[in-house]
């Protein structure tokens, strides 16, 4: 018995430690995405170690102690978006429709053919913008019918997982579709024009995730959101990014993403609002976000039923409170944080002046 907790006690230790490491590897930044599981797995393993184990002998506290301390490194990840957090994004105080801004986030699945459901979801819950990805042609048949609530549009039609379409009931203006970092790999920039008149950035992205049949390190991933960070943070207008960015919310990347942007996650001490994979509970992690300037607080935040897609769609209702900006802090940026971000962005041969500004070009 003793042997055999050894064994699982080693595999998780390294499951856990392997991640510290700033490898690009698929294999090694995988290890980012099931932290949740492998916070339950450790608690089970030590629970059943307290149990079972001759706590007499020094080598049996060894194996609790390292276990003990993997599970409060696994936690350290994962607490912020639990109810034990304090939130990031203050609730909004009097919603006004007018400086108010909903958004449906989702990853279609390509060779899903539930639109008629995913139509459904949309009309229930009414979007100011839809964003979906890794819709092709035929999907963009089916959307054609929201244009008559949906005026304003970017398409990109892909039949390589990719595709991207927004749909608008608000103005956009300056609408460009860009390949940031891979030729295949499209990403959409717009200003759109809240109610109120007040102008929003808004950034979709879909990058391709580290895995054996995408790209075997995180590299072009991880440079795509660099620069667009780092584009973004230079914006004197309110700012939002959301799209399925392929990593999670806990990730070291996704919180360089935060701190070089310097936008806020509204999922933080709220919960996890997992949206993928959305036929197994048991293997569900955030991959698809919202992010957005201090200029925003949170009306609504949801995790939308499941429509057929492996995906389910995120919901999103910010409200423009320009004025609260002082009372919302995020993530502090360091010089190391600089130095990682540069080398990541220069690593792909891009920077953000491949962003798109779309405030830039205002008449």
């Amino acid at each position: 018995m003793q042997l055999t907790f050894l064994i699982i006690t080693v595999i998780l230790t390294l499951l856990t430690v392997l991640p510290i490491l700033r490898l690009e590897a698929w294999w090694i930044r995988g290890l980012d995405f099931p932290r949740l599981q492998l916070f339950l797995i450790i608690l089970i393993t030590l629970a059943l170690e307290l149990l079972l184990l001759d706590l007499s002998l020094p080598f049996n506290w060894g194996l609790v102690t390292v276990l003990w301390l993997c599970l409060i490194y696994q936690a350290w990840w994962i607490a912020p978006y639990t109810f034990l957090f304090p939130v990031e994004v203050k609730t909004a105080r009097a919603p006004d429709r007018k400086k108010s801004i909903k958004i449906i986030t989702a990853n279609v699945l390509m060779p899903n053919r539930n639109a008629a459901g995913f139509l459904e979801l949309v009309r229930e819950n009414e979007p100011d913008i839809l964003v979906t990805l890794e819709s092709d042609s035929w999907w963009e048949a089916q959307l054609d019918s929201l244009e008559t609530d949906y005026p304003y549009t970017i398409k990109c039609p892909l039949d390589n997982l990719y595709g991207m379409h927004v749909y608008s009931k608000f103005p956009m203006i300056n609408c460009q579709t860009e390949y940031l970092v891979e030729p295949d790999k499209p990403s959409m920039h717009a200003l759109i024009i809240l109610p109120s008149g007040h102008k929003v950035r808004m950034h979709f992205l879909h990058p391709a995730p580290p895995s054996p049949t995408e790209n075997e390190e995180s590299s072009e991933r991880d440079a795509e959101l660099v620069i667009v960070a780092k584009s973004v943070a230079d914006s004197d207008v309110p700012v939002i990014v959301t799209g399925d960015l392929n990593d999670v919310a806990w990730s070291e990347t996704t919180r360089l993403f935060r701190k070089i942007s310097g936008l806020f996650d509204p999922r933080v001490g709220r919960g996890m609002f997992n949206t993928f994979h959305a036929d197994y509970w048991y293997l569900r992690w955030p991959l698809d976000h919202l992010f957005h300037s201090r200029h925003f607080t949170l009306q609504h935040l949801e995790r939308l039923p499941s429509f057929g897609s492996d995906h389910f769609a995120l919901y999103t209702e910010l409200v423009f409170e320009h004025g609260r900006n002082d009372e919302q802090n995020g993530l502090d940026v360091e010089s190391d944080d600089k130095a990682w971000a540069r080398k990541k962005a220069v690593s792909q041969n891009v920077s953000k002046s491949d962003v798109p500004q779309p405030e830039k070009h205002l008449v």
